[in-house]
């Protein structure tokens, strides 16, 4: 027998209780319409950064490989200050599970999430300015490294607002309003192409900058997205209604401490996956610079598609979050499960699609195919595996942001780490030096990692969720 729909009051999003398979298609339902805008909004994150690849591929394999060590440096930065921000979601969640009206527990939540990011800014910065001198310490080309320092030089500018951007973007997904994000990303698009466009090339009167240009173009990019979420709360009456900017400067010791007791093992998992993979990229770096560019590349197709699981998870995180909260172990399980079956049904077609048209998909990043055919190759054989660790992928991300849900972070914190760290990065190494494999070696240890992961996180999900 099924039950209907609670309607949460606070606009949370409906708690589907009750049994069968009504329950299941009711659940499905409310997750896809949350995932959704997620999911389009992650793509048009993507579709930002792969502006940015694109043009400046233009320029040629050197400042893209650059660009590539610069990202590096600067998402690991990025991941750091984004751990306790991503806490501000799952928080928010149970609080309305439990509490709908609860304005004044979700207004501290978020305010605390802005505190978490002014108190990590500032040490962020200061590392990044350093990221030349990271890159040669770590054995990269020193013209590699030189380039990537100008390039993070500047970006390094848009770190906080990028920050920011991300609690209000928690904080209207946990309030299930996430097409505010989806717009704000839908004009960034524009936005940082036409940047990039004007200040890497020096079009419409602008000198051309190249490096500096992409750098101060992404970082206006990450000034104008904080900027226009903060209108668009400010616009959208469910949201504006929290009033989350009112007395901010009243601390709540409480949640600032749950933001991090939370958020640095939320962080730090994303850490030791992100960094897994941009190890790979300064393990590249060695192999010389076509190695590099392929790699960018062959990584840039198949974190687009991730994108679709990544929302799905998000979604994930906020209706296990609201289950959890009420304590309705059924419908735990069916919002976890119902996002890990979606996840899993994607990622098995693009790894098809991967798998079926790599050399069309490496020739797109090149307008000079000719002279850049060392790169293409590489970049096919790299596509081939990032094919067949599809499905473990989306799966990984969906498992780990359910667990989030249910405030389960430390768990996955080691889980990342001893799937990564004693399980992927191993198996790279001893293929890529051991057995003299190069990149491709790299890339097979990747995919270990991805399905060591994957295993575990669905199986803590799994047990964890029957406790309710």
């Amino acid at each position: 027998m099924t039950d209907v729909a609670e309607l949460d009051l606070a606009k949370a999003g409906p708690r589907i209780s009750g049994q069968g398979l009504e329950a299941w298609v009711a659940e499905s339902r409310e997750l896809l319409k949350l995932a959704a805008p997620l999911v389009l909004t992650q793509l048009a994150q993507m579709a930002i950064m792969t502006t940015d690849v694109i043009m400046l591929g233009r320029l040629g394999k050197t400042a893209l490989a650059s660009a590539a060590l610069g990202n590096t440096v600067f998402f690991f930065t990025w991941l750091i200050g984004c751990g306790p921000v991503a806490a501000v979601a799952p928080m928010i969640a149970q609080i309305l599970g439990a509490h709908p009206r609860d304005r004044a527990g979700v207004r501290a939540v978020v305010r605390m999430g802005f505190w978490s990011v002014l108190m990590v800014s500032l040490p962020l910065l200061m590392f990044l300015l350093f990221t030349e001198q990271v890159l040669l310490l770590l054995g990269q080309e020193p013209e590699l490294a030189h380039g990537a320092g100008i390039f993070v030089h500047y970006l390094c500018i848009g770190l906080p607002f990028s920050l920011g951007y991300q609690v209000l973007r928690n904080y209207s997904t946990a309030l299930s309003r996430p097409n505010a994000s989806l717009w704000v990303m839908v004009v960034a698009i524009f936005f940082n192409a036409s940047l990039d466009y004007a200040l890497i090339f020096g079009h419409f009167g602008f000198p051309r900058l190249e490096l500096r240009g992409a750098g101060i173009a992404s970082a206006s990019s990450y000034t104008f997205s904080f900027l226009a979420m903060v209108l668009a709360v400010w616009l959208i009456p469910e949201l504006r209604k929290y009033r989350v900017f009112r007395r901010f400067h009243r601390a709540h010791w409480d949640h600032l401490r749950e933001v991090f007791r939370l958020g640095m093992p939320i962080g730090l998992t994303m850490i030791f996956e992100a960094m897994l993979f941009n190890a790979a990229t300064l393990i590249m770096g060695t192999f010389g610079t076509a190695a590099v560019a392929a790699h960018q590349i062959a990584m840039n197709v198949p974190s687009i598609t991730f994108m679709v699981p990544l929302g799905i998870g998000m979604a994930a995180t906020v209706r296990v979050g609201l289950a959890a909260g009420a304590r309705d172990g059924d419908a735990v399980r069916r919002a976890g499960y119902s996002a890990m079956i979606m996840a899993a049904s994607f990622m098995t077609a693009t790894g098809i699609l991967l798998s079926l048209f790599p050399s069309a998909i490496a020739n797109l990043y090149f307008a000079d195919t000719a002279h850049n055919q060392d790169v293409i190759a590489l970049a096919i054989v790299f596509l081939h595996v990032a094919a067949a660790f599809q499905v473990f992928d989306g799966l990984q991300v969906v498992g780990a942001l359910s667990l989030r849900g249910l405030k389960d972070a430390r768990a996955p914190m080691w889980i990342a780490g001893f799937s990564y760290w004693l399980g992927g990065f191993p198996v790279c190494l001893w293929l890529a030096f051991g057995m003299k494999m190069n990149g491709f070696g790299i890339w097979i240890g990747l995919a270990f990692g991805l399905f060591v992961a994957a295993v575990t996180m669905t199986t803590r999900f799994y047990v964890l969720s029957r406790r309710y």
